[in-house]
């Protein structure tokens, strides 16, 4: 029998016969560990314990304590044993995949009747009795024809489709899990017993077409979430109720902020209040921006195909753009336009008039850059996924060795911008170059090389986000957290070395000859729709005072104060805050209530002493207790507050 060598993480070595599976690994090294291990990593590859392994390799052993690799497989056989209850239940039913998400995952059947929430709560039942018989998972590797001739004789025709579509070579594995059988990569658990039936939850049922496709049959999609033990199952139940209390949909009704119709899919109605956040914000990003040395342009919102074709975003986003054909006059063809789905290559147009020297670098160009991209309806969402968006869109022409200064420049910026919004921390990940890419392997060295060194230098460290680049340069993503948890990825940074050399961008260097500048695309808040979204969330619809929409309410207790009402109300306009004035005929109370549910930061309750005094009584947003401050006091207190946060 041949021998082959496994390496350890410790970095010992042990000879072992070809074949050994990774469970006698485990038992090998001690009982305990033969115990307790739910899968390995075999050069790199999550493994499962059954699996033999035929080569040298490194090994790493897994139990419960490993999280990733836990509650993937968790939530993967949670996935099995979901099926399995289903078709325990009604033996009708046809199983198709059912995948490992986010938190959870989802398996598609197809089924005539609609699964209900009872449904849900039957199906959950017979998967914890399923647990509980702690049926053994094992698995076989079978031939095409044979595991086709299984399913044809069991009457699982999407799992015939699926056999047929696995390349050539590639193994077929069959999963038991007791008496239940499945067509799956793997890894998996060793018994149903070790998926924790407290820590398990059937969440919701979809529709989902067969293989994405609306020509094939409509399926029924459970989706279940898991985790490794029943608290962080509450947890997540606990973070789901508040992020449905931070809803930005269901806030902006409240808040007056904005709509969407049917009639413009992806495309926002601001109104008033909604406005008033995205202008203030656009504002204070037009400071920051002319403070850290940018020049704000404007460009065209419909461009012809051929710079789109000249940049390589036609070959690149051309099924994302708007098409617009129109008839020129005297041309044989209809023209063919595109709403811009980004601004880079009109910016590379405006740096191309007039010549450039060394000494005009580095160029910093910003845009509000009104741009239009087809998003598939399923993936809108409110205002965070949208086709038509604006974002603080900004290109930084400059030489090589400017990259390292303009990366640290940048980040220094976003780092001010965020903690004025409220985000006193961010995460860095890096995404090196993708499969489809223009440029050589040798620019995209530079490039990588440039910008990692430059992050270095800045003092951030960063994750790698593998392969996921823009076509043109390697790319940050500065990635915040907000209060509930969430990972929202907001601002970028890219080095390009393609697109000058393809929009033939040059300056003339020291040595009287041509060059081609760097571009770094960089953007902080990016679409402002997205970031507004994220704000409100962040807030649950409190905003800070200074971008709040509707700052103050002045609000009459009786008739006889509405002159002082109106007064206090100019008092504070005059001085920049955002105020207006309640002088309805209606209770204090019912005043109160209704503003606070507007998520008004600050009311001011004006009775017949106040009028007499001159004073307000103030009622902050979230605060039980009320004070009383004179007219001239609390319009100073006021203005100070609505100063955004450059300017104070």
């Amino acid at each position: 029998m041949a021998k082959i060598s496994l390496t350890f993480p410790d970095g010992n070595s042990r000879e072992y016969e070809a074949g050994i599976t990774a469970s006698e690994v485990a038992a090998s090294i001690s009982r305990s560990l033969g115990k307790k291990a739910i899968s390995a990593t075999v050069n790199g590859r999550h493994w499962d314990l059954q699996w033999p392994i035929e080569e040298d390799a490194t090994i790493v052993i897994h139990t419960m304590a490993d999280e990733k690799q836990a509650l993937e497989l968790i939530r993967h056989d949670a996935a099995h044993i979901m099926a399995r209850a289903v078709q325990e239940i009604w033996p009708d039913v046809k199983v198709t995949i059912g995948p490992v998400i986010d938190n959870g995952w989802y398996y598609d059947f197809d089924r005539e009747e609609p699964f209900t929430p009872e449904d849900l709560a039957l199906i959950e039942k017979r998967m914890r009795e399923i647990i509980n018989r702690r049926d053994p998972v094992k698995t076989e590797v079978w031939d095409r024809e044979r595991a086709i001739a299984f399913y044809e004789a069991n009457g699982e025709p999407y799992k015939v489709e699926l056999v047929e579509a696995i390349p050539e070579g590639e193994p077929i594995r069959m999963y038991w899990h007791g008496h239940w059988q499945d067509l799956c990569r793997g890894p998996h658990l060793q018994h149903t017993g070790q998926v924790p039936a407290d820590a398990i939850k059937l969440m919701s049922v979809a529709g989902a077409y067969w293989r994405g496709d609306s020509s094939r049959p409509m399926l029924q999609r459970i989706y279940g979430v898991g985790f490794r033990n029943r608290e962080d199952l509450r947890k997540y139940l606990n973070m789901l109720e508040e992020a449905a209390r931070r809803d930005h949909r269901k806030l902006a009704r409240e808040m007056n902020l904005f709509h969407l119709q049917e009639e413009a899919p992806g495309q926002v109605f601001w109104h008033p209040n909604g406005w008033r956040i995205y202008t203030t914000l656009q504002d204070y990003m037009r400071r920051r921006q002319y403070d850290d040395g940018y020049v704000e342009v404007n460009t065209p919102q419909v461009v012809d195909r051929s710079l789109w074709e000249r940049s390589g975003h036609w070959d690149k986003f051309g099924e994302h753009m708007f098409i617009v054909e129109v008839e020129e006059e005297h041309a044989r063809e209809k023209a063919v336009n595109a709403l811009k789905p980004m601004n880079c290559p009109c910016h590379v147009q405006i740096y191309n008039q007039g010549l450039k020297s060394y000494r005009d670098l580095p160029l910093r160009m910003a845009e509000f850059g009104s741009c239009n991209r087809y998003e598939p309806s399923g993936a809108l969402h409110g205002i965070m996924r949208v086709r038509g968006f604006t974002q603080d869109d900004a290109h930084i022409f400059c030489r090589e060795d400017q990259i390292e200064e303009e990366t640290k420049k940048f980040i220094a910026f976003l780092s001010r911008v965020y903690r004025d919004l409220g985000f006193e921390t961010f995460e860095v990940k890096f995404s090196d170059r993708p499969e489809v890419r223009a440029g050589s392997d040798e620019v995209w060295d530079k490039a990588e090389e440039a910008l990692k060194s430059a992050t270095i230098a800045a003092g951030y460290e960063f994750d790698l986000n593998p392969g996921e680049g823009a076509f043109y340069g390697p790319k940050l993503e500065f990635v915040l957290t907000d209060a509930i948890g969430r990972e929202w990825q907001c601002g970028t940074l890219q080095v390009d070395f393609v697109l000058p050399e393809r929009l033939d961008a040059t300056y003339v260097g020291a040595d009287g000859a041509k060059h081609r500048p760097v571009m770094l695309h960089r953007a902080a808040l990016g679409s402002f729709e997205r970031f507004i979204g994220i704000l409100i969330e962040e807030h649950a619809g409190k905003l800070p005072f200074w971008l709040a929409p509707r700052q103050v309410v002045v609000a009459s207790i009786v008739s006889d104060a509405d002159d002082f009402v109106h007064e206090v109300t100019e008092a504070l306009t005059r001085a920049g805050v955002r105020a207006e004035a309640d002088v309805r005929n209606e209770k204090i109370n019912y005043k109160v209530r209704e503003h606070s549910l507007a998520k008004v930061p600050v009311i001011l309750a004006i009775g017949q002493r106040e009028v007499e005094e001159r004073t307000v009584t103030i009622r902050r947003l979230g605060e039980k207790r009320t004070r009383v401050a004179a007219l001239d006091e609390i319009v100073a207190e006021l203005a100070t507050e609505a100063l955004p946060p450059d300017l104070k």
